[in-house]
């Protein structure tokens, strides 16, 4: 009995004491107490008396927010401001003009009319893509598929006469110009392409109309290079490559 009271004593050895419990519990109590007393001040304080909104805003700032006066003068000196009206319409910023397009047909399909210079020195190339693509579509039509050689010999033949054009004339021509007047005087390509979707050219008849046509196409394509290059008294010598580009052309078409 005697060692079960030795180890109770020595088991929770502590230098806390019942005397530290009581301080402990005291300075709580303070605490408590002193929290309770500034809450309670806090709550005695007088609350701010309700201040109506116009009393705010007229003790603010009175004056007017600055609002910029818009001047016409300004607006209408300025060059950098266009009205729609002013604008070109866009099938003219895109060059492309209906009312030159259908002249140069009616050209191309007349071969006696005079060509007008001034238009067809234009780099249009909205015909000649539109007559390229019909020549392959009238072709395939008739069950031959020979788009890439129409794009190709058109592309080798305008290198071609443009090197022609310019050793023989003074001036120069661009090889967009080449371009526009090779592709328009394509059109009676087309007409011969499209008749053959009816019938066979690979006989006598056909071989007479693939002549005239080669002869239509390099006629007009020579009229117009020397009417717009001022090249008179050189159609002949301008017409034999011509006709040897379309000839190509032909030879797709009959066969």
């Amino acid at each position: 009995m005697s060692n079960l009271g030795q180890f109770d004593s020595d088991f929770y050895q502590s230098n806390y004491t019942i005397d530290n419990q009581e301080e402990h519990c005291n300075d709580s109590t303070a605490y408590g107490n002193l929290y309770g007393s500034r809450k309670q001040q806090a709550c005695e304080q007088p609350q701010p008396a309700f201040v109506p909104p116009e009393m705010l805003m007229s003790s603010g700032y009175a004056g007017q927010v600055f609002q910029p006066e818009s001047n016409p003068d300004c607006y209408s000196q300025s060059p950098y401001i266009d009205s729609f009206d002013e604008e070109p319409p866009l099938l003219e910023e895109l060059g492309i003009n209906f009312d030159h397009i259908w002249q140069k047909t009616l050209t191309v399909l007349n071969p006696l009319k005079p060509a007008d210079g001034s238009i067809m020195n234009e780099t249009d190339l909205a015909g000649p893509v539109l007559f390229c693509v019909a020549l392959g579509a009238t072709l395939l039509l008739a069950g031959k598929v020979q788009f890439g050689y129409v794009y190709g010999m058109s592309a080798i033949g305008c290198l071609g006469i443009h090197t022609l054009l310019n050793l023989m004339s003074s001036s120069g021509v661009s090889c967009g110009c080449v371009a526009s007047v090779l592709g328009y005087c394509l059109l009676p390509m087309v007409i011969l392409s499209s008749g053959a979707i009816f019938f066979s050219l690979q006989g006598t008849i056909g071989t007479m109309l693939a002549l005239v046509i080669i002869g239509w196409c390099s006629l007009s394509a020579s009229k117009i290079f020397i009417s717009a290059l001022d090249m008179e008294g050189q159609q002949l010598l301008i017409a034999y490559p011509c006709a040897l580009l379309y000839g190509l052309f032909a030879l797709l078409t009959v066969f």
